[in-house]
């Protein structure tokens, strides 16, 4: 893939927080999404690709979100073939209610190097690269952390844990609590979790639990541009999730996945902040009508980070 395409797909992402900021706090959920969906969907139209849509946010009949099999771009006779995990609206409910740590994000491979995963739960771990190699989502989570405070040199007391919270996770957060590390609890977003993991500034070490599947390929896509680490296990709610999965391929339920199995080859990864969180500053509308992003952008090649600070003229460019 052209370097040049991850400048393309930042555009993508600022319009989607563009959109979506402006539903922030007004309590409803569905038409921040929307706004995100709507605005991402028409920028793509602008990129050259021969895109489709392998993590979205649902199947078909769900439209008119962006779909599994979708296929997006301004596609030409040169146009390079593409997979693409999405999430338009990290956070809808953090965005709906004016909380921490809404993104917009799209993942990009080339074609068949994400899994397809289906729209299901997956158990998640993930580091930052110092502990690369140290943890097994198997093990108990005393084990692990464990392991991360002897890969960082720190006291299992200043370890921080990041976990969704979730009453799934009761007995996760109990025996976190009995090692002596600390937790720090979010309502969504563990997308933004996972990545935190890898960025010194945030105090997270460690995420651990239970989440979307489509958002663990997209973690495990951000954390192979930046050198963490990744496991993740499936984890069916019902026989529909089943069968929708063993037709993507999947035959092992159990099976662990590991980061390279999750996002192999030439990856790209952008997200701009929707709202403020320990990542990215969300969007701010400033006077003469003029907005402020920040993005991410990220290449797994090179294992470029750009941080991407712009301001748009929404008198030239409208929402």
């Amino acid at each position: 893939m052209d370097r040049n395409l991850a400048l393309e797909f930042v555009r993508i992402t600022e319009a989607a927080a563009l959109s979506s900021a402006r539903h922030m706090g007004r309590g409803d959920e569905k038409r921040a999404d929307q706004a995100a969906v709507d605005a991402m969907r028409k920028a793509f139209d602008s990129v050259r690709i021969d895109g489709t849509v392998v993590i979205g946010e649902g199947e078909r009949d769900e439209a008119p979100m962006l779909f599994i099999g979708e296929k997006v771009g301004k596609v030409t006779g040169d146009a390079p073939k593409v997979d693409i995990a999405l999430d338009p609206l990290e956070g809808t409910t953090i965005c709906a209610r004016g909380g921490e740590n809404a993104i917009s994000v799209i993942a990009v491979a080339e074609s068949g190097n994400f899994l397809h995963a289906p729209d299901t739960y997956m158990s998640k771990i993930a580091v930052g690269p110092k502990a690369v190699g140290k943890i097994d989502i198997n093990a108990p989570p005393q084990d692990n952390i464990r392991a991360v405070a002897r890969a960082l040199g720190k006291d299992i007391a200043d370890v921080t844990v990041i976990i969704l919270d979730r009453p799934r996770h009761e007995k996760l957060i109990h025996d976190v609590r009995f090692t002596g590390a600390r937790i720090k609890l979010i309502s969504d977003g563990d997308v933004s979790a996972a990545i935190a993991t890898c960025r010194e500034n945030t105090g997270v070490d460690l995420l651990i639990g239970i989440g979307g599947a489509p958002e663990g390929v997209i973690s495990a896509a951000a954390l192979r541009c930046i050198g963490g680490d990744f496991q993740g296990v499936l984890k069916f709610r019902n026989e529909d999730e089943r069968a929708r999965a063993a037709k993507m391929g999947i035959k092992d339920e159990n099976r662990l996945y590991t980061i390279n199995e999750l996002a192999r080859g030439n990856v790209m990864f952008c997200a701009t902040g929707v709202t403020d969180g320990n990542l990215l500053k969300g969007v701010r509308f400033s006077e003469a009508n003029t907005a402020h992003t920040h993005s991410l952008v990220m290449r797994s090649n090179t294992g470029t980070v750009r941080e991407i600070m712009a301001e748009h003229h929404l008198g030239k460019k409208p929402l």
